[in-house]
This record gives C-alpha cells, structure tokens and sequence, in this order.
C-alpha cells in the first residue's frame, strides 16, 4: 500500500511541475507582445434609435408586456378582479365567457365529447377552449362571478361541456371549484320541493312500534289490532287454496 501511494505521488508531482513550467512560457510569451490602442468609433444616431433599447416604439411594447405580466401576476391572487375590470368588459361585454364559442373539427358533425386539454407542454393548439384562450381567466372556487356563468340559473346544474365548448380538464376544474364554493356557501344549494302528504311516519304504529307482551295468544284476539283490520280478497284466497289444495287439512 505504501509502494502504491509513493508511485501515486511522484506521477502527480511530476504532472503538476510540466504544467507550471507551461503556464510560466506562455505568460512570458504574452509579455512580450505589443499593445495597440483601438480606437473608439462614434456610433450613428440612427443606428441608436434602430437599437430596442433606443427606439421609443420598442420601449413602448417592452413596457406593455411588463405591465400585462405584472397584471397577470396580479390576477393570479385575486382572479375575481378580472371580471371587474374594463379589460373584461372591452372583450365579453355583459356576456357568459362561452358565448360565441364555436369548436373547429372535421366534417359538418360536431364531436359527442371535447379535447382532453388545450395546452400541452408548451403548445396551444389552434383553438382553445374559453378558459385556455384567456390567461388571465383562472378557475377559483372564489371566482363566483365566472363559476355562475356555468351553472344554470332555473335548475341549478352545470352545463355540459359540450354546450360551453371547455375542455375536460377545465370542466374537471370547474366541478371541483364549484362544489368547493356550495360547501362554503358561496353559491346556493337547489334542493327539489317535496309535498308533504300528512302520514305519520313516527314509532306510534304498532306495526313499527314496541312489540307488547304476548297476552292474548290463547284468545281470539289478533297479536296486532291493525291486523284484525285487513281484509283479503275472496279471489286471492281461492287461487291460494287452489294452489296448496293437496297440501290442506280438510
């Protein structure tokens, strides 16, 4: 182990004593190279103006999209904003976000379903649903305001995807926010109305009630007082002792 380690050293002493005496030559060598000054070149001021940095219509646009990046940061916390701002109203007026969309396919026949998603990755398709297509639509289970343009006001169901045009992962999305917000009581519950016909459906029948003790069993009486109140029917009774007529005591 000792003779291996020895070995190890000397090769690596060896290595690192060629590569200094290298580094020391072409240090020398650059010592010895002249300098010459560069003269500096004034640049033309259309060429100034040409460059992004200088053109006023590219500082403009470059100022656009950081003010529609920090706008979309800012609807990222509290999307209901959107749909209070006059960018909405310029673009979907009083109008459901669905409204006017129209999914391009194949052929005259519409599909029965629609797209798996919109976005894959980094690619959009051609199309995209009413919520891909906006970047700043963001389903919320606060966003009441959006949630309420996919419920139906007289029946309170969620519309299908196919009348809407959403794709499935948005609906999914849609489901669970709006769900979300009934548990929370942001949006109303539709429970049917149910008649309530008077019957006493309380343990006070004896049908339902307590067994009593069984204290007229020799008697003629009947074990329930409701069952003395039953009368069968004359021709069920026949047909049934038709039927068991061998199996009858005469």
């Amino acid at each position: 182990m000792a003779a291996y380690m020895l070995n190890m050293y000397r090769i690596f002493s060896r290595e690192l004593t060629s590569v200094s005496f290298q580094f020391r030559q072409c240090r020398s060598c650059l010592q010895r190279l002249p300098l010459k000054p560069v003269p500096l070149q004034p640049v033309p001021l259309p060429a100034l103006l040409s460059h992004p940095f200088g053109s006023s219509a590219a500082f403009r646009q470059k100022e656009a999209e950081v003010q529609a990046a920090q706008a979309l940061d800012r609807y990222k916390q509290r999307p209901w904003d959107y749909l209070e701002s006059e960018e909405y109203v310029e673009r979907y007026g009083s109008s459901a976000v669905w409204t006017g969309y129209r999914r391009s396919h194949k052929g005259g026949i519409p599909p029965q379903t629609t797209r798996k998603t919109c976005i894959r990755g980094h690619k959009i398709c051609g199309n995209p649903c009413p919520i891909c297509r906006d970047p700043n639509i963001i389903v919320h289970h606060q966003n009441v305001k959006l949630l309420q343009q996919f419920i139906s006001p007289h029946t309170g169901m969620v519309y299908d995807p196919t009348l809407t045009g959403v794709c499935m992962k948005q609906q999914k999305k849609l489901n669970k926010a709006i769900d979300k917000a009934r548990d929370d009581g942001l949006l109303p519950f539709h429970i049917p109305r149910v008649e309530f016909s008077g019957e006493d459906y309380s343990n006070s029948h004896d049908a339902v009630g307590v067994t009593p003790p069984p204290p007229f069993l020799i008697s003629s009486e009947p074990w329930y007082k409701w069952y003395g109140e039953i009368t069968p029917d004359d021709n069920k009774v026949d047909q049934v002792k038709k039927t068991y007529k061998a199996y009858l005591k005469p």
